[in-house]
């Protein structure tokens, strides 16, 4: 219950996130060309990362959130590596406004997933025998709202 400008009304329970638990539900590494992939080169190979997030219903206040990562790079061609990370979490929400809980679950939740990801992704990658690959900061915000656009297009009628 919010007093009208959002905030929670006198009296009631302040909104609670909780992490609940962290795992990697899946973990993919590839190094299809070694030892060749791993011999010194000339130019900065081409590394492309994919973001993705999504939100399942466990009861009546828990979420299970998925932070997907895949990545590939690129030299001339040839694949050095590949991955792909799901990363998840289960997460206790209460005392949430229903118009805040989407946002919530698909903003803070993989905010909080993501620095260990981070670090899953930097592990494998020197553990494939390449220099340790550090993603850049993530925007979920941005995300949000770019998929948030993305649906409401596919809605809108032609």
């Amino acid at each position: 219950m919010t007093n009208g400008n959002g905030a929670p009304a006198e009296g009631a329970a302040p909104p609670q996130l909780n992490v609940l638990a962290q795992y990697i539900k899946d973990l993919s590494f590839e190094n299809p060309n070694s030892p060749g992939s791993l011999s010194s080169r000339e130019t900065q190979p081409a590394i492309n990362i994919q973001i993705n997030v999504s939100a399942t219903g466990l009861g009546e206040n828990d979420y299970e959130v998925s932070l997907t990562i895949e990545g590939k790079a690129e030299n001339a061609g040839t694949v050095l590596f590949a991955f792909e990370l799901v990363y998840a979490g289960v997460f206790r929400v209460q005392n949430v406004a229903q118009e805040n809980l989407h946002p919530l679950v698909m903003i803070e939740c993989p905010r909080l997933l993501f620095p260990f990801a981070r670090e899953i992704v930097s592990s494998a990658t020197r553990n494939g025998g390449f220099p340790p690959l550090m993603l850049d900061p993530v925007d979920f915000v941005g995300l949000y709202r770019q998929n948030m656009a993305r649906q409401a297009e596919q809605i809108k009628p032609s």
